[in-house]
C-alpha cells in the first residue's frame, strides 16, 4: 500500500537550463524474529524550495498501518508512522520527481530563507548584524561539529586572512579537500569531525560536520544539509545510476550559500535538497525504536535517472 502527495510546479521561466531528476531511494530492514511494535520518523522526501522543484514525490511502505507528513522544526519534510502488528521486515520505498534550476541570487532555500543580501557580507557587518541572535543554533557546537585545540587554532588562522565570512567558508573547504581522503565506509554515522581529522579520512556528513565546526569557530552561522546527488555532472539523459545520500553545508553571509566541502564546490544541477540540520543527528534519513531483536539487515539503495 502506498502513501503518496503531489507538488506540481512549472519551471517554464528558467528555459532549458534545467534538469529533472527521478530519485528512488529505498530502505529494507529485516528481523531475525518478530518485532511487535516500530515508531518510525523517515526523511527522504525532497524539500519544494528556490532553487528546485517537486514534481511529484510518494512514500510506499510495508506493512503500511497509516501514516502522518508534516514538516519539522528546521523545515524539513517528514513522515512518520507507527507499526503495531508482527513484522520481520520493514520496507520504505521514496520516489520523487525534482527540477533543479541555475543558481541564483537568492541564496539557499528552508529556514531563514527570503534575506538576501546583494554583496558578500564583510567581518564587520556580520558582527554588528543581528544574525548571531536569530541563528544561535547554528553558531553552538553540537558533539559531532565540536573542534580540539589544533582545528580550533587552524579556524583562527583562516579567520585572520580571509578577507570575509564568504571567503572563509571557501577557505576552510580547499583545506579539508586537501587534508582529507574520501573513503567509503571508513567512518560512522556518530563519527565525530575531531575523530575523522585524526584519521585524515571521511564521508560528506565527515567533510561537513569539519566545515561547521570551523565556520561556527569563526562566528559564521553555518548550517548541515542533506540531500541526494547524482554522482555523474554530465549525466546522460534517461540512464539510470547509484546515486547517493550526501551531505553539504550553508553558511550565513547576508544569506544563505551552499557549498560541497566534498567537492571543494558549489552545488549545482546534480544536488538535490532534502533536508536541514544543526547535524547529521537532526536530518537522518531512517530514526525510531522498536521491540524486537537486533536488525539482522539494513539494505539502502539509492537510483536516480535524469529525465530532462
Amino acid at each position: 500500500m502506498s502513501v503518496g502527495t503531489a507538488d506540481i510546479t512549472n519551471g517554464s521561466n528558467y528555459g532549458s537550463d534545467i534538469w529533472r531528476l527521478l530519485i528512488v531511494h529505498r530502505t529494507e530492514l529485516t528481523y531475525p524474529d518478530t518485532v511487535t511494535t516500530s515508531y518510525n520518523e523517515f526523511r527522504m522526501q525532497p524539500s519544494d524550495e528556490p532553487g528546485q522543484a517537486v514534481l511529484s514525490s510518494r512514500m510506499e511502505i510495508d506493512p503500511f498501518e497509516g501514516v502522518t507528513s508534516y514538516l519539522d522544526y528546521f523545515g524539513t519534510r517528514v513522515a512518520s508512522f507507527d507499526v503495531h502488528r508482527a513484522h520481520r521486515h520493514l520496507t520504505v520505498t521514496a520516489t520523487s520527481t525534482v527540477e533543479t534550476f541555475p543558481a541564483t541570487a537568492f541564496g539557499a532555500g528552508g529556514y531563514g530563507a527570503g534575506t538576501a543580501h546583494p554583496d558578500e557580507m564583510t567581518w564587520e557587518q556580520l558582527v554588528s548584524s543581528d544574525c548571531h541572535d536569530r541563528y544561535e543554533e547554528f553558531l553552538t557546537p553540537t558533539h559531532l561539529t565540536e573542534l580540539n585545540d589544533e582545528l580550533n587554532g587552524l579556524s583562527e588562522q583562516i579567520r585572520a586572512q580571509a578577507r570575509n565570512p564568504s571567503a572563509a567558508g571557501r577557505e576552510v573547504c580547499s583545506l579539508l579537500k586537501k587534508s582529507l581522503k574520501y573513503e567509503q565506509g571508513a567512518t560512522g554515522v556518530h563519527t565525530s569531525a575531531v575523530e575523522a581529522w585524526t584519521e585524515k579520512r571521511g564521508v560528506c556528513q565527515d567533510f561537513s560536520h569539519l566545515a561547521i565546526g570551523m565556520l561556527r569557530a569563526m562566528s559564521i552561522p553555518t548550517r548541515y544539509v542533506s540531500g541526494y546527488l547524482h554522482p555523474d555532472k554530465d549525466a546522460e539523459i534517461g540512464k539510470t545510476v547509484i546515486g547517493q545520500s550526501h551531505a553539504w553545508i550553508e553558511w550565513f553571509d547576508g544569506m544563505w550559500v551552499p557549498y560541497d566541502p566534498t567537492n571543494a564546490s558549489s552545488p549545482g544541477h546534480s544536488h538535490v535538497v532534502v533536508g536541514r540540520g544543526r547535524d547529521y543527528r537532526d536530518v537522518p534519513p531512517v530514526k525510531g525504536v522498536y521491540a524486537g531483536p537486533e536488525a539482522s539487515g539494513n539494505e539502502v539503495t539509492v537510483r536516480v535517472t535524469r529525465l530532462r
